[in-house]
């Protein structure tokens, strides 16, 4: 592998992320988480054995690895000590000594959380964005009003509690005269998350420093991040987004490191294309074959459980996903889910104001409004879980494959053909 890794979404999250961190981490030494929070979540199954992680590094699961939370993350104190108990059942060591975050990560606060719900609760029809209320968006919000609460914040509770109440001045107008709720005190809030502070306190690191040293010392590292690059709040299918970057270039800005630390990005992508929630869709399948493969695919959102809507592999929006993120290589996912299919449908390119575009446009809910061009290529019967190497596949399979790397000009490196480590091919 080369030196340093990132791998990132390349359409609207869920594409199998957790998956292949997990198998990459195996052949480096630090796995860095750098943006998202709990509202994304990883999906490992290792020996049969299903592991949901949301916070914590997927390559936790290799004990003689180090796992960094860095500061563009917003951390969920209650999630992240529901998963170290969770890890230490399935006797997964989370020491400090291999899982640290950085002093400057956020977190996420009660108020946040209720202040998420509030305002979905008040949006009606259309204007719902299908957030999963986790207080992601407004912890970013106050990130950058500047009155968030940091990590490091809970090394002095004192300077805590004044932050609290600062950050519930506005908040508390808009609960009690906006919302028709119940204001929040700084006390109770601290009540409510001191224990978790407490267990917080011994994991806080300098992450710019852990990234460096490493580094300095040849270690390899795997960047991981969360979402899709269409759920990116600057490039995505704007207001139906992520309240963070997810793009490959944030790794720097959300880890805290040089942009020259990366050598390597690989976009994962499913064999076709899903999303959770609210949101334009071009390629989705609303009939019996949307249907099969929710089901065959078992789609349903890690962190929510909503079903994830199914469509045909939408290469206009990889397109854009390979000029935003610079990907070297992708990693198919879910290709057995294809399997049994007479024919599939590829889509090419968009009608979109009477001419045929080939990335997705530029403007708010432009995506809404295009109609997709497909190519129709046979499919397989063949059940191809068990298949170890590309030339083994169904010629069906292989031309598939070939078809995507040809429309893209980037190869696909790595081929998943179940959840297990083992269904992997690497070509």
């Amino acid at each position: 592998m080369n030196k340093n890794q990132v791998i990132v979404g390349s359409l609207w999250g869920d594409e199998g992320k957790g998956k292949i961190v997990d198998l990459l981490s195996s052949q480096a030494d630090v796995i860095v988480r750098y943006q998202g929070g709990a509202n994304a979540g990883h999906t490992l199954v290792v020996q049969g054995k299903k592991i949901i992680l949301h916070l914590v590094p997927s390559g936790i699961l290799h004990k003689e690895k180090i796992c960094l939370i860095g500061n563009g993350v917003v951390l969920d104190p209650e999630t992240f000590c529901e998963e170290l108990e969770g890890l230490k059942k399935a006797n997964i060591p989370v020491g400090p000594d291999r899982l640290k975050i950085s002093y400057k990560t956020h977190l996420i606060m009660p108020y946040h959380k209720l202040l998420d719900k509030l305002r979905e609760e008040k949006k009606s029809g259309k204007e719902k964005i299908g957030t999963t209320g986790r207080g992601i968006g407004p912890a970013y919000e106050d990130k950058v009003a500047r009155v968030g609460i940091r990590a490091g914040d809970c090394l002095d509770f004192d300077h805590l509690k004044k932050k609290l109440e600062n950050a519930l001045k506005e908040k508390n107008v808009l609960f009690k005269n906006y919302f028709d709720s119940e204001p929040m005190s700084a006390e109770e809030v601290f009540e409510k998350i001191a224990p978790y502070l407490e267990t917080i306190k011994p994991y806080l690191a300098d992450i710019s420093s852990e990234i460096e040293n490493a580094i300095r010392g040849g270690k390899k590292i795997l960047f991981e991040g969360a979402q899709g690059t269409h759920l990116d709040i600057d490039h995505g299918t704007y207001p139906f987004v992520t309240s963070s970057n997810t793009v490959a270039s944030n790794v720097c800005a959300g880890a805290g490191c040089g942009i020259k630390v990366i050598d390597e990005i690989i976009g994962v992508v499913k064999s076709y294309t899903t999303r959770v929630g609210s949101g334009p869709f071009p390629t989705e399948l609303t009939d019996e074959i949307g249907d099969h493969i929710q089901q065959k695919g078992s789609e349903f959102g890690a962190t929510t459980g909503r079903k994830r809507r199914c469509g045909w592999l939408d290469l206009v929006l990889l397109r854009e996903s390979v000029r935003l993120n610079s990907i070297t290589k992708f990693a198919l996912t879910k290709l057995d889910v294809l399997s049994g299919l007479q024919e599939l449908k590829v889509c090419t390119a968009y009608r979109y104001n009477s001419e045929t575009i080939y990335y997705p446009p530029q403007h708010e809910n432009g995506l809404s409004l295009v109609e997709p061009i497909y190519e129709t290529l046979p499919g397989w019967t063949a059940d191809i879980s068990k298949v170890k190497t590309f030339s083994d596949l169904p010629k069906e399979a292989k031309d598939y494959i070939n078809f995507i790397e040809d429309q893209l000009n980037v190869p696909v490196g790595i081929i998943s053909v179940g959840p297990e480590r083992s269904q992997t091919i690497f070509k």
